[in-house]
């Protein structure tokens, strides 16, 4: 796609090729295969650096500068928001599937209990693929939002809520050649 446009490579033209070729193929059913070791981010992650690179006027901008300056979030950042909005839907009854056990506290908002269970002592290839799992993963980061964002009760002032608190943190994916920054929403990282 990018060789083919060889005239333009204004912002505008290539953010709207890359959201409408390219990104689609990367967060396909994210869900389900969201990789969770270092190499593998990065090899997701290193096509929307490499594309982003060839934008007019984004050569002397590192990737993290890029993601900035295009509004765009890392691929890693997207598939949490992606968890995160299944979540929700999920309480909402808006997707099929097993509905989480919610508690409500007033002052936390929805916190969802009952973390599931697996053996950590089984094989640490298997242990970690389950760790990394949307419910392992999904359920500590639903548990970090702040109340205003997780009682929402539409779709549109979900995902406005979280992308507002979401702004607000670091978004420096793993990436080849760049210092290794932990990226993961966490409570740790939240606090910042």
């Amino acid at each position: 796609y990018q060789r083919r446009v060889r005239g333009n490579r204004s912002p505008e033209v290539m953010i709207t090729l890359y959201k409408t070729l390219i990104r689609p193929i990367l967060e396909h059913c994210c869900l389900v295969w969201s990789p969770s070791a270092t190499g593998e981010i990065q090899a997701i992650e290193n096509v929307q650096r490499c594309f982003t690179r060839r934008i007019s006027g984004m050569d002397d901008a590192d990737y993290w500068e890029r993601l900035s300056r295009l509004k765009l979030m890392s691929l890693q950042r997207r598939r949490q928001r992606y968890a995160l909005l299944h979540i929700w839907k999920t309480y909402r009854s808006l997707v099929p599937g097993l509905r989480p056990n919610f508690k409500c506290d007033g002052r936390l908002g929805l916190r969802l209990q009952n973390f599931p269970k697996f053996n950590y002592s089984a094989d640490t290839k298997r242990a970690n693929k389950l760790f990394n799992s949307l419910g392992v993963q999904g359920y500590s980061l639903w548990n970090c939002l702040p109340a205003e964002v997780n009682t929402c009760t539409t779709l549109d002032s979900f995902k406005l809520s979280l992308d507002v608190f979401l702004d607000g943190f670091h978004d420096r994916p793993p990436v080849r050649g760049y210092p290794v920054i932990i990226n993961d929403l966490s409570k740790a990282n939240w606090k910042m």
